[in-house]
């Protein structure tokens, strides 16, 4: 890829995102931990649980700041980068953002302050309302934010106004209730979980491991076990749905993902293992598991599911019709007024633009797509291929590790029931290391999700190229120098100040009589010293 504006804002856009989900899961998970957390101090009465949502809380508040600070800088780049972009789907885009700020972002930013000085102010149910009003507000929004998102992958709801050159909404709803959009979402938040579950059992597991704040450590991780098992359980499932959607509405993803080169007779073979060569159009050393993609991908086995190349010849086809719609959309703004527009412009874009997004893939090699030669539009076809190398390894390194935190919480769940969650040594030291896999996970399902759908910024309505703001590319290169430089700064800050506040530990306050009475430590309700029976 040449560095010219195109690479170098898509380069951009793709560390600061990357930089800011760094953030963004742990947040969302460890906001649920601690609203679990409380509700069973509030239940119990039992102080360690409150030391418990204290000491998380803490992690939770440093990371909360951390996703604050890189994730404004976000929304100013579809200004600064990304300027047609923002003029051709604002009035669709905007509205599911500034959703998300008003009411969303303002929730959560809101009672987070009463979450960390509200403790002696407030009894002890306002208290876990609010805990739980942190929760939903930052569930909230990541809901909005994959709303706009899941509209780039399935533009719905909107149309193309031939006057104002504008994408318009035309179904809120429809835009609200979009199916990748909602899978999306689900799939995201149950990902966010499980990274904060596999948080909370490795940090656990190297206290027990250390000998240090064991009662502490081992109700987190039995907190940890038990939600990281059915976060990473519902990963998998919601996954599915989301693969489901994505042969409906993104065909050229999921048969890159696969490496799918040819249509293969349904029900069509999942590639397990292979080295895709996108030069030579074919899967070096494949190993392929018949029938498994066909069922997971169309849930059927007389379905197709399309190969690259007869993908390809399908978007020449879209190309030309694209053509057509953009020669109408010329006629059209040509006239001076609606009653001169002629009819068969009207009908030729009514009954080709849909496809119009196709001509503008040709911006990239010709002004005018009407003058492009049948060679570019085959290029332009072709433009329509992901990066296969990078999504095929993406996708599997993503699936194997989800698979991974199913065994590993479903291990620590099992170990917590028969009360052995440090019989064996060996097994903490892997929840341990198994800390960073999480956020590996969900970065490759970042890729997955956004460069499979290149060359599009909007799928099948506007291409990537044309979508960029008409900067220089020295403007540009030097902003992601000081965004990378400034970023690391925060993500080290981050680190050190989670890792001061991991080894100081929590601070545990010593059990009330309440405490000592549930568990069978202190005298028994009459005030007598408890038999060895009774305890």
């Amino acid at each position: 890829m040449d560095l010219d504006i195109v690479a170098l804002s898509r380069l951009q856009f793709a560390l600061t995102a990357l930089y800011h989900f760094l953030f963004v899961p742990l947040t969302i998970g460890l906001a649920v931990v601690l609203a679990i957390m409380e509700t069973v101090y509030v239940m119990t009465g039992r102080t360690i649980w409150r030391d418990m949502t204290k000491f998380w809380g803490v992690l939770f508040g440093i990371n909360f700041a951390m996703g604050v600070a890189t994730g404004i800088v976000m929304e100013f780049q579809f200004g600064m980068n990304w300027s047609y972009y923002s003029h051709y789907v604002g009035d669709v885009f905007g509205a599911p953002l500034a959703i998300e700020g008003l009411m969303a972002f303002f929730l959560e930013a809101s009672f987070v302050g009463l979450f960390f000085f509200g403790w002696d102010k407030l009894s002890k149910v306002a208290h876990l309302i609010v805990t739980w009003l942190v929760a939903i507000g930052s569930n909230l929004s990541a809901l909005w934010i994959l709303i706009a998102n899941g509209w780039m992958q399935n533009p719905v709801g909107a149309a193309f106004n031939p006057q104002t050159m504008r994408m318009e909404v035309t179904d809120f709803a429809a835009v609200l209730t979009n199916p990748v959009a909602q899978a999306k979402f689900v799939h995201t938040v149950s990902a966010g979980y499980t990274v904060a579950a596999i948080f909370v059992l490795g940090v656990s597991a190297w206290y027990v491991l250390k000998g240090r704040h064991l009662e502490l450590a081992k109700r987190s991780m039995t907190v940890a076990a038990s939600f990281g098992l059915a976060a990473s359980l519902s990963v998998v499932v919601l996954g599915d749905e989301s693969g489901y959607l994505s042969t409906e509405h993104q065909k050229m993803k999921v048969a890159s993902i696969e490496a799918m080169w040819k249509t293969e007779p349904a029900p069509a073979a999942f590639t397990a293992f292979g080295f895709p060569d996108q030069r030579t159009r074919e899967t070096h050393f494949a190993v392929h598991i018949p029938m498994l993609l066909g069922l997971i991908g169309t849930r059927s086995l007389t379905k197709e599911v399309p190969g690259i190349e007869d993908l390809v010849a399908r978007a020449e086809d879209h190309i030309r019709d694209g053509i057509k719609a953009y020669d109408a959309l010329q006629t059209i703004r040509q006239a001076r007024s609606d009653a001169e527009v002629p009819p068969q412009a009207r009908a030729d874009f009514e009954a080709h633009g849909n496809f119009m997004g196709y001509a503008l893939l040709l911006k990239r090699y010709v002004d005018d797509p009407r003058q492009a030669t049948a060679e570019q539009i085959t290029k332009a076809s072709w433009d329509l291929v992901p990066p296969v190398f990078s999504l095929y390894w993406s996708f599997r390194i993503m699936v194997g590790l989800g698979m991974f935190f199913i065994v590993l919480t479903a291990t620590f769940f099992v170990l917590s029931t028969r009360r052995r969650l440090d019989a064996h040594p060996w097994l903490l030291k892997v929840a341990v290391f198994s800390i960073p896999l999480p956020w590996v996970a969900a970065e490759m399902g970042w890729i997955v999700a956004e460069v499979g759908r290149q060359p599009w910024v909007i799928e099948g309505v506007l291409p990537t190229a044309v979508a960029v703001s008409n900067l220089g590319a020295a403007t540009v290169l030097g902003t992601i120098v000081g965004f990378v430089t400034i970023y690391t700064i925060l993500f080290v800050i981050e680190m050190k100040l989670m890792l001061k506040a991991i080894r100081n530990g929590p601070t545990e306050h010593p059990p009330t009589p309440a405490d000592a009475w549930r568990t069978g430590a202190g005298p028994d309700i009459a005030g007598r010293p408890r038999t060895s029976l009774g305890a």
